[in-house]
C-alpha cells in the first residue's frame, strides 16, 4: 500500500487563493445603479406592507368572529 496522497497547500495559500479568485469574480458582476436599488426597495417595502394590512385585517376579523362563540372566555 504505497499510495501517496497529493499534498494540499497550507490553509492559508488557500484561503488567499479563494478570496483572489472571488475578487476576480465580483468584478464581473453587473452591479445595479442606485435609482435601481432605491426603486426596488420602495416595491418591496410597499408589497410587504400590503401583506401586513391584509393578515392583520384577517386576524382581527377572526378575533371579532371567535369573541362570539359560545363557551370561549373572555
Amino acid at each position: 500500500m504505497a499510495a501517496t496522497k497529493a499534498k494540499r497547500p497550507n490553509v492559508f495559500k488557500r484561503l488567499g487563493a479563494f478570496f483572489v479568485k472571488s475578487w476576480s469574480e465580483l468584478k464581473k458582476v453587473s452591479w445595479p445603479n442606485i435609482t435601481t436599488v432605491l426603486k426596488n426597495t420602495a416595491i418591496v417595502l410597499l408589497v410587504v406592507l400590503f401583506f401586513a394590512v391584509v393578515i392583520f385585517g384577517v386576524d382581527a376579523l377572526f378575533a371579532y368572529l371567535l369573541v362570539d362563540l359560545p363557551g370561549t372566555a373572555q
